[in-house]
């Protein structure tokens, strides 16, 4: 099987970290599973981009994405790095270009830079931002796209945007990646989202499908691509599924009870990896024949291991 995995580590906002009352103890489990990971041969380990626990909002310690993925860079050798994905919203995008730059360096090239429109709107109301629309929001995301690979590429960025402009902006170093770090745009609509990614990005993101969905999504960035003069295969594919892994069909079904509340009744099998080792190694060969080229986890009790060290040994390919 030549399909990748990687894994999201442990950060609280999904309250993966619960129990741990010292903050500096939650991280340092976070910092355990991004090691293990490692060590167990995952190709990638992954944060999400959120201040505060989700879907509610609760006072559980919830690290921040960019300073977390830098500590992590240097707390691991081998694994690439990514983001699942950064709220282009938080951060401009010129800033967020040169954060990129500065992590992709101090990793040794192992960064892959994940950004999305941004949709939560509890984070953005209780931190300040404004939340406009949606159609806004892809626009800004363009806009940001643009000068973020104008940072990585040129020698002076120089962008006038309605949303976002920079005048002759210098990103040095660039990153140590050639030629340039991989861009990853996260989401799955149709008209807008997977258009940029057949425009601007190295690999897209598309969650929580079933093998027809999947495949139907690669296939809308197929289509834009030709529309836009791109080879589709310069575009890395890559899936997010929740998963619960255990021994038995029971214990994993049991582990499975937190994802429902995102999952229409009855497709819990078809829109997240539940099941024995033998089920989810059936369920990657279906994923992979959808058209996914790269495969990312969330493992709501990744901070016991004992999860991780079974999917790795059962259903990593050898």
């Amino acid at each position: 099987m030549a399909l990748k995995v990687g894994v999201i580590v442990p950060q609280g906002w999904r309250m993966d970290l619960v129990g741990i009352a010292d903050p500096v103890e939650a991280y340092e489990t976070m910092t355990r599973v991004a090691q293990e990971a490692e060590a167990l041969g995952f190709d990638s380990i992954w944060l999400f981009d959120h201040f505060h626990t989700v879907p509610t909002p609760t006072q559980e310690p919830t690290f921040e994405c960019w300073t977390s993925t830098a500590a992590l860079a240097r707390d691991t050798k081998r694994v690439r790095i990514g983001q699942m994905v950064s709220c282009n919203s938080y951060r401009n995008p010129a800033l967020l270009a040169k954060m990129a730059s500065t992590v992709d360096v101090l990793s040794h090239g192992r960064l892959d830079f994940g950004i999305g429109a941004g949709w939560y709107e509890h984070e953005y109301n209780a931190y300040g931002y404004p939340f406009p629309d949606g159609p806004t929001r892809l626009r800004q995301l363009r806009d940001a796209v643009r000068i973020i690979k104008s940072m990585w590429t040129d020698e002076e960025a120089v962008f006038e945007g309605k949303f976002h402009q920079v005048r002759g902006a210098i990103n040095q170093p660039k990153g140590a990646q050639k030629p340039h770090i991989p861009l990853l745009i996260g989401g799955g609509g149709e008209k807008v989202t997977l258009k940029l990614v057949a425009q601007y990005a190295d690999a897209c993101n598309i969650g929580h499908l079933d093998n027809e969905g999947l495949a139907r999504k690669f296939a809308i960035i197929k289509d834009h691509c030709e529309e836009v003069g791109r080879d589709y295969n310069e575009i890395r594919r890559t899936v997010l599924f929740n998963c619960a892994i255990a021994e038995t069909d029971e214990e994993a079904l049991a582990k499975s009870e937190y994802y429902k509340r995102n999952i229409p009744s009855g497709r819990l099998r078809e829109q997240a990896l539940v099941g024995t080792p033998d089920a989810i190694s059936k369920r990657l060969a279906e994923i992979e024949q959808a058209g996914a080229q790269e495969l990312i986890i969330f493992l709501q009790d990744a901070a016991q291991l004992t999860s991780l060290r079974l999917f790795a040994q059962e259903c990593l390919p050898k």
